[in-house]
């Protein structure tokens, strides 16, 4: 049987935040250390502030990026007067991953019961970048990430995964 090799993937990480700076920014750190340790490639974290244009102006930038293949924000998605990271993202997505919103937020019941519906987490692809919107909070990214993000994100993990539907890679192999 064929061995699979690990694909290192560049990702960019976006905090969504009015309040948060480099040195208050928990979730982005969370997300960057996990990346690192799951062998990918950090390719840039910003922090912008929680407006829908500043959001797509930064996304809107990576997407055309070829060398960027994922995007992981984190904030703006509950459901105060500011969250908008999904009014932000979902116009910007060619499809949307439904399935990652319903998973997300099944598996945060078991962790945080019933306010797990106020999160609004969503994915999309858009020019062959995925992109994943979680919650502002460093439990939210540490769940996403260790139950579906890093799974989805290894060419490894069978029987399909998101890293064979990259059209970045499979063009380049």
């Amino acid at each position: 049987m064929k061995t699979v090799e690990f694909i290192q993937l560049h990702i960019a990480v976006l905090v969504i935040s009015d309040s948060r700076t480099s040195k208050t920014d928990v979730s982005g750190q969370v997300l960057t250390d996990r990346i690192q340790k799951s062998g990918h490639i950090m390719s840039e974290k910003t922090i912008v502030p929680d407006n829908i244009y500043q959001i797509r102006e930064k996304i809107s930038h990576w997407i055309a990026d070829p060398h960027i293949q994922i995007i992981v924000s984190t904030g703006g998605t509950g459901v105060t007067g500011r969250d908008g990271t999904p009014e932000a993202m979902i116009p910007l997505f060619d499809k949307t991953l439904e399935g990652f919103g319903e998973l997300f937020r099944s598996i945060s019941y078991q962790e945080i019961g019933t306010s797990s519906l106020q999160s609004r987490a969503v994915a999309g692809v858009a020019n062959g970048t995925y992109m994943f919107c979680l919650p502002g909070s460093a439990s939210a990214c540490r769940t996403a990430w260790d139950n579906i993000i890093e799974a989805q994100l290894d060419i490894r993990t069978k029987p399909c995964n998101l890293v064979q539907l990259i059209p970045r890679l499979t063009e380049q192999g």
